[in-house]
């Protein structure tokens, strides 16, 4: 008997993740849109992050899972590519949390719009304890996009994606010489040969934390991020210019120290004295010496909180 392909493939490549794995999972088995296989492999994990798949593919018929030796998330991605038997392909990484509306959204988007062959979403940005940290809206049109990405800003959040896959497939999935801005030199190539969109709705909390590969990998980003802008100004035959943009994330102590004191204060203002106390102390720790760490401390421990306006 043969069994039609699913609309959506969801694609998950994991090396230890387990600390977050389950409520990656378990958000995307509990979208509102079921027509999906869920494909995941385990790039050669070291912790229990193996263990915990194994349970969950046993328990839902929708998961695929391939278990092997470590090969690179680029790799991973490619053989992921060609494991996928959907007309979408959405993007998911072990430690963010789709929202439930995530894929009906984003198919309604692709099934409405046939010229956009990818589309992402606007984000709420959340820290390895799963606070709150910031909301992240999108550009939302293809111009606008297409300009960012041509600067060398990554305009969709990788793991927000939902894309064609003969779109992912015209234009041979990732390129593993760019491994660390995969996503960036993806988005110019689908960008040749369709439109890119972003939803203004929330379909991801997308998880900060100093074990990720996108924190690990930005001092080497930036020279990658320049030579994907060459090679798409080269095939578009256009002349571009490189944006250059700080790290968005913590890529040493006192950044990270800048970091931690700055959504301390955040929660701080929104009145989360716990939170801002927790941040406080990663504050002082990072770096015992720098006074404002320890402003934020003790502000965070005696100072009353401001009054937060209610709707």
């Amino acid at each position: 008997m043969n069994i039609s392909p699913p609309a959506v493939s969801v694609l998950m490549s994991v090396y230890n993740n387990e600390r977050f794995l389950r409520a990656a999972i378990e958000s995307i088995l509990n979208q509102t849109f079921t027509d999906f296989e869920f494909v995941i492999i385990d790039d050669g994990s070291t912790d229990r992050a193996g263990k915990i798949l194994e349970k969950y593919a046993a328990q839902d018929a929708r998961i695929r899972l391939t278990r092997r030796e470590n090969r690179g998330v680029a790799k991973t991605r490619n053989e992921l590519i060609d494991q996928a038997r959907g007309k979408f392909v959405a993007v998911m990484d072990g430690d963010d949390i789709a929202l439930p509306d995530r894929l009906k959204q984003q198919v309604e988007f692709l099934t409405a719009h046939p010229e956009v062959v990818c589309v992402g979403g606007s984000q709420d940005w959340i820290d390895e304890a799963g606070r709150f940290l910031v909301h992240r809206e999108v550009l939302e049109h293809d111009r606008d996009i297409q300009a960012s990405a041509l600067s060398g800003i990554t305009p969709i959040n990788h793991p927000c994606a939902l894309i064609r896959r003969s779109a992912l497939l015209q234009v041979g999935g990732y390129d593993e010489t760019m491994a660390t801005v995969g996503d960036l030199d993806l988005f110019l190539r689908l960008g040749e040969v369709g439109q890119l969109a972003n939803l203004k709705q929330t379909v991801l909390q997308y998880r900060l934390h100093p074990k990720s590969i996108s924190e690990s990998n930005q001092l080497r980003q930036t020279d990658d991020r320049r030579e994907a802008c060459r090679r798409a100004w080269e095939r578009r035959g256009i002349s571009g210019k490189f944006k250059e943009a700080p790290p968005w994330r913590p890529i040493d102590r006192p950044s990270r120290h800048e970091f931690v004191t700055d959504y301390g204060w955040r929660f701080f203002l929104r009145g989360d004295r716990q939170a801002a106390i927790v941040y406080g102390i990663k504050a002082v720790r990072t770096l015992p010496l720098n006074l404002n760490g320890w402003k934020l401390l003790i502000c965070a421990l005696i100072k009353p909180l401001p009054e937060v306006e209610t709707v």
